[in-house]
């Protein structure tokens, strides 16, 4: 655990107090995006769980979407009931998470985000989402996701 970027390591330590046992896993290389992450870690692009922040009727909000949907604005507006949504700039994003963009975890934030769940992520056992960093990625499963987060399960697209 000392290896790991400290964000990383604040995950962990979420995790620990959620009672989640996985492993956060340090990529050689960044895994900014689904494709990389998928690539990176062996694994269909689909069972990538990104993470993207948006702003919600003037809040930021967590929607966890499968890495081969493109959110859907008007879909996304529709399912979480938002009257206006919009993808959060960088700096709405680090104030929100702490983290950034490319490395945002489901969990490990300042303050818990209201968290959207793309429900195609449950047709994988095993999902992977980042670990509060560009290089660290961690396995879940669907249930423990929408566990730690408490994520309403919605279309994205």
């Amino acid at each position: 655990m000392n290896d790991l970027p400290e964000r990383s390591r604040l995950v962990q330590q979420h995790l620990i107090e959620a009672g989640v046992t996985t492993e956060i896993r340090m990529l050689p290389d960044s895994a900014r995006t689904a494709p990389e992450a998928a690539a990176a870690i062996g694994c269909d692009v689909s069972a990538i769980a990104n993470s993207l922040v948006f702003v919600a009727d003037g809040a930021p909000v967590l929607v966890m979407t499968s890495g081969g949907h493109r959110v859907d604005l008007d879909v996304l507006a529709r399912s979480t009931g938002a009257a206006a949504i919009a993808m959060a700039p960088a700096s709405v994003v680090r104030d929100a998470t702490g983290q950034a963009i490319g490395g945002v975890a489901p969990i490990g934030h300042p303050t818990r985000l209201r968290t959207y769940i793309d429900e195609d992520l449950r047709e994988h056992g095993e999902i992977w989402a980042a670990a509060g960093h560009p290089h660290t990625v961690m396995p879940l499963t669907f249930e423990t996701l929408q566990h730690l987060t408490d994520g309403e399960v919605i279309a994205v697209d």
